[in-house]
């Protein structure tokens, strides 16, 4: 019976795990305190061996590290380890050219994070435009809403949302935003052919960052992604304009975000995600128009579930019929 590994945490799936796997797979959990145990349980005779597919959860970092080269180089000299199957939409923890390098494929949870991931930024745009966030603080400092001026907010409608790439969670914020309804727009590498008619293409980033009042973030985290939206890019936007982010903090130069903040060229921003996580740049608290979470995207059990589950099925098809769906685009396009 083929073995599978566990890394990470499983918290609200372990009934599907034995629904998927019993009789098909004997599953074997990873309990490595640290790096060094997990490479030498790899190696023949080690209590990793022989395992051919791996559910990876981002939670297995804090004990092993990020999948780099060197653990993909190990898990390659196995001989049995063909795929990864990665909980979470984005998998910039995974050196995928490498996995591609050494025949590993990998697989993402596409689809199982657009509400939530959604709903989130939804909450950005409207506490950005609105200044919610700055409101509730003032009612719990006790100065009712004295340091709001109503000159300094806007209504959704009649706004104009910039999406930056219109994926499955692009794709679902637009139709969230479009009951107010705001104008959307959007452009990604390829124009969107069952994007909604109300769902404008523009031919360019620079098109969508002049026509935007809000830009919403929706790229994964690549190579070349790192400050996509830098300086050049931002002072493209009108004065006063806002951004959201719930994609990845690197895919946003911090330094040129706060220079815009300091100078009033951007009236406030959302985020979600920082490009150093748990830690969060103290002069973006400086702020207080500012709408910031502790990368909140996917945190709720119905999400949750739904990702494990979804990662989970990814591996039980690489069983039975030697892939799953959800093949990195990265890895798609080489098929």
């Amino acid at each position: 019976m083929a073995r599978i590994m566990i890394c990470g945490d499983i918290v609200w799936a372990h009934e599907e795990v034995k629904a998927l796997f019993t009789g098909l797979a004997e599953v074997v959990r990873m309990n490595s305190p640290n790096r060094a145990d997990f490479l030498a349980g790899l190696k023949p005779g080690g209590k990793y061996h022989g395992t051919v597919g791996i559910y990876r959860h981002n939670s297995s970092s804090d004990y092993i590290g990020v999948f780099d080269s060197e653990i993909i180089n190990a898990l390659a000299e196995t001989g049995t380890i063909k795929w990864i199957a990665h909980n979470g939409a984005g998998y910039d923890q995974i050196d995928v050219a490498q996995c591609s390098a050494k025949g590993i494929s990998v697989s993402n949870t596409p689809g199982a994070v657009d509400d939530a991931t959604a709903t989130t930024a939804m909450y950005l745009v409207l506490s950005c435009l609105r200044h919610y966030s700055k409101a509730e603080r003032s009612l719990y400092a006790g100065t009712w809403k004295t340091p709001i001026s109503s000159g300094d907010t806007h209504d959704l409608t009649g706004r104009t949302l910039g999406i930056l790439g219109l994926g499955g969670i692009g794709l679902r914020l637009a139709h969230l935003v479009h009951a107010f309804p705001m104008r959307v727009i959007y452009y990604s590498r390829h124009k969107v052919l069952d994007a909604p008619e109300w769902c404008k293409y523009v031919g360019s980033m620079e098109e969508l960052f002049k026509q935007s009042d809000v830009l919403s973030v929706h790229v994964p985290l690549r190579e070349e992604t790192v400050h996509l939206v830098g300086e050049k890019q931002i002072r493209v936007m009108k004065r006063g304009s806002i951004i959201v982010n719930t994609a990845r903090g690197k895919v946003i130069d911090e330094e040129a975000l706060i220079r815009a903040l300091e100078d009033g060229h951007l009236s406030s921003v959302g985020l979600d995600v920082f490009p150093n996580e748990p830690s969060v740049n103290p002069r973006l608290l400086e702020f207080p128009q500012n709408a910031l979470l502790p990368h909140m995207g996917t945190e709720n059990q119905d999400s949750q579930r739904h990702m494990e589950v979804r990662a989970l099925t990814n591996l039980k098809d690489f069983l039975r019929e030697g892939k799953g769906k959800d093949l990195v685009p990265e890895m798609r396009s080489k098929l």
